[in-house]
């Protein structure tokens, strides 16, 4: 088969951890022909959507798996993938990238996610400072990898210039109660058409709040619990509904915190602590789908 991958430029990836390169090594160990490309390489002539000089519908997949930011160029790049549903599989489907937003996306499943509130009003934020006991996450919408999240503790004399630096006058800012599990890890889960395959557990360093990998946190071998279980059978009919085929979810204790949609990562992590590897399944699905 032809797989053409959208991914961010070589210089910004981490061959070590990347999980778009495990994709592209399994798929050509496979015998497969992969082509790498930028989104900035898309064009529309004619109503044909190109990648440089080739149709975009002739390749067998396509592998939307740029970073956020989450931006206009991104958004773009959605809909014109839009010229080529039906005659090719997407992964994952731009309609659905699109609309899950990966902070906001947890609103769609009632009871799984801890209290939670998104807003631009600074007043708002210091009453749920209040009532969550002068303890919560602040975090804006449009970020990822831990990029401007702050753990907010009773007595922070930041607070005031926290607040004003993420809202930045016109941005909403997500709050959420602190979950102290997450001193025991934060966990990914990857899922393959809306079925876990492994997870991995990210623990925080002793200095740290966030438990990503790139910012300190250590990887670590976890078996999946019923909770977790639960989680992915609640999230699987929506994420089929919106061709969501590769999917990352962040649980902390029993809570669902985030659903990453467009390059979730951790299959080397996963398969150098001795789990799954999910790369592999991928391409399995991908493969018999195509």
């Amino acid at each position: 088969m032809r797989f053409l991958f959208l991914m961010d430029p070589p210089e910004r990836l981490n061959p070590a951890g990347d999980t778009t390169l495990a994709m592209i090594e399994e798929a050509e160990r496979r015998g497969h022909a992969c082509v790498r490309a930028e989104i900035s390489a898309l064009e529309l002539a004619s109503g044909e959507l190109l990648c440089g000089q080739e149709r975009v519908a002739a390749f067998d997949a396509v592998f939307q798996r740029k970073d956020p930011p989450f931006d206009a160029e991104y958004v773009f790049s959605t809909l014109l993938l839009e010229r080529v549903r039906g005659q090719t599989l997407l992964v994952n489907d731009p309609r659905g990238l699109r609309d899950a937003n990966e902070k906001l996306f947890i609103f769609e499943f009632p009871g799984l996610y801890p209290e939670t509130a998104v807003t631009r009003d600074p007043r708002t934020l210091h009453a749920l400072l209040t009532r969550f006991g002068g303890e919560m996450i602040v975090k804006p919408l449009d970020g990822n990898g831990g990029r401007g999240v702050f753990h907010l503790t009773p007595g922070d004399r930041n607070v005031h210039s926290i607040f004003e630096t993420l809202l930045d006058g016109r941005k909403w800012v997500m709050a959420q109660r602190y979950l102290p599990e997450v001193r025991a890890g934060d966990k990914r889960i990857l899922l393959v058409a809306g079925e876990p395959i492994a997870a991995l557990l990210r623990v925080p360093a002793a200095d740290e709040t966030r438990a990503n990998l790139h910012v300190g946190g250590r990887a670590e071998a976890v078996a999946l619990s019923a909770r977790d279980r639960e989680i992915c059978t609640q999230l699987a009919p929506r994420l089929e509904r919106d061709g969501l085929i590769f999917v990352g979810i962040d649980v902390i204790g029993d809570w669902l915190t985030e659903v990453n949609v467009t390059s979730p990562t951790g299959v080397r992590e996963i398969e150098r602590l001795g789990g799954p590897r999910v790369h592999a399944v991928l391409l399995d699905w991908v493969e018999r789908h195509a």
